[in-house]
């Protein structure tokens, strides 16, 4: 299970409302809206997994949506869209469902947005069409969920 990481690549974090333990790894597979997350500490072209974090302890991102990756006529691909083709994607979609999650409009938000997105190997080999949408903050830390915020 590969994702290749773009924009701000992405660390363990924890379940929004979940237990309070720490540190506990988390396929990217199986990454849901509410998890908090800081970078990894060392860059990686592909993560397989995350260390989760609960959101009441200081994080700089949180997941806010997977989205299955589609074709500009909507239609589902089959073959490997490319690098391009998936930041294209990934922009549009992740402003999109930015102001349904946080609660303001992503050019009012003081936070801005960052994505995975599926890597050549994990869209052949994992069967991956998801972009996974994180909230990030390049200021201070957040210390709770950025859900329904309205920063």
């Amino acid at each position: 299970m590969a994702v290749a990481a773009v924009a701000m690549l992405l660390s363990g974090c924890g379940w929004f409302g979940g237990a309070k333990s720490s540190n506990a790894s988390v396929s990217v597979f199986d990454i849901k809206p509410g998890q908090c997350f800081n970078p990894p500490s060392t860059v990686k072209s592909e993560l397989s997994k995350l260390k989760s974090l609960p959101c009441d302890q200081p994080h700089t991102q949180e997941s806010y949506a997977s989205i299955p990756y589609t074709n500009k006529d909507g239609s589902e691909a089959s073959t490997y869209p490319g690098d391009a083709a998936l930041k294209v994607f990934a922009d549009g979609a992740c402003a999109q469902r930015y102001t349904g999650y946080v609660g303001k409009d992503y050019l009012d938000s003081s936070y801005f947005f960052t994505y995975l997105l599926p890597s050549a190997r994990g869209w052949e080999q994992q069967k991956d069409r998801n972009v996974l949408c994180f909230v990030t903050t390049t200021g201070q830390q957040l210390t709770a969920s950025v859900k329904n915020s309205k920063r």
